[in-house]
């Protein structure tokens, strides 16, 4: 479920006029632009952006940017693209990191629908000018390329229906390759990039049942490197995304330093999702909510931002 709150009726001609208001004079009205973005699902942002657009001949966007700065810019920035173009900013900015944020290229691969992931390629492709898998091979080397190429190229079967006999023999299959730490195989990343989820996550129960352990477990070893976290990080994606984006959050939150643009990104996709079951399993696992963390680690209008997003109305 999400956390986001909404207004039932709004007008968007009005919110366009009293974010430009914000926008004018000495100084930027924060506080107004986080009342107002900060409380609109997708279709009420969008229709807001055409009647900015079509009464300022101005772009949103770039009227924040100009405005805003710091992690509250790129928070509200994100937030306020529609979601394909949003993830390929996200893989774009991950891409032009070093090291590579292969993380963010894995979940944008593995979370969401073939349907999703075609949109995202669509959005980057318009963007930038490139394709999503060309970027991915550019930024890449080795093993992590072949892995990463193979699931942003995937075109998944996106039913239910999966093959008993299959799943048992692929998971088999897998425990041979990580029992010979065949980690570079072709037959793993062709499993992880063709299967559908129904069918993966048959396939990981059934490696549990047989072998009496996780197949992430399996694949943590003396020699750990980016591959390896990079196979685990998809293998968890498609498990349970929810789980794994708990995880990401106490990560980036419990670190030395926190980590901003995680702790972006998961807020700023998943507000009008799942994030309000996020938020559970991170108290379950931390034993304080998401909203405590989140105003503990963070300050000032980016705090004020995501505890909006959590739905968080005192702040």
């Amino acid at each position: 479920m999400a956390t986001l709150n909404t207004p039932k009726h709004f007008s968007p001609v009005e919110d366009a006029e009293n974010i430009k208001k914000a926008c004018q004079g000495w100084g930027t009205d924060e506080k107004a632009i986080i009342l107002i973005l900060g409380h609109r699902n997708l279709f009420q942002r969008k229709l807001i952006r055409m009647a900015y657009d079509e009464i300022y001949e101005e772009d949103l966007i770039k009227q924040l940017k100009s405005e805003l700065s710091g992690d509250f810019e790129r928070a509200i920035c994100l937030w306020t693209l529609d979601p394909p173009d949003r993830d390929a900013v996200l893989a774009n900015a991950a891409l032009q990191k070093v090291p590579v944020d292969y993380k963010v290229i894995a979940e944008i691969a593995s979370i969401g629908s073939p349907e999703d992931l075609l949109a995202v390629k669509r959005a980057y492709r318009f963007r930038y000018k490139r394709s999503l898998e060309e970027d991915v091979a550019s930024y890449t080397t080795g093993e992590i390329r072949k892995l990463l190429v193979s699931v942003t190229s995937a075109y998944k079967y996106d039913g239910e229906e999966i093959d008993g006999g299959l799943t048992d023999s692929e998971a088999n299959m897998l425990h041979n390759d990580i029992y010979e730490k065949a980690f570079n195989h072709e037959e793993l990343i062709r499993i992880l990039s063709t299967r559908c989820k129904a069918h993966l996550r048959a396939t990981f129960n059934c490696y549990k049942d047989i072998h009496g352990t996780s197949v992430t477990k399996g694949l943590l070893g003396e020699h750990t490197n980016d591959y390896l976290s990079a196979l685990r990080t998809v293998i968890r994606c498609t498990k349970d995304h929810k789980k794994y984006y708990a995880k990401i959050l106490r990560n980036a939150i419990n670190g030395l330093v926190p980590d901003e643009d995680a702790l972006s990104r998961v807020i700023v996709t998943r507000a009008e999702k799942d994030l309000k079951e996020i938020n559970k399993l991170y108290l379950k696992r931390n034993d304080v909510s998401l909203d405590q963390a989140v105003a503990r680690v963070t300050s000032g209008d980016y705090k004020c931002f995501l505890l909006a997003l959590l739905g968080n109305e005192e702040n």
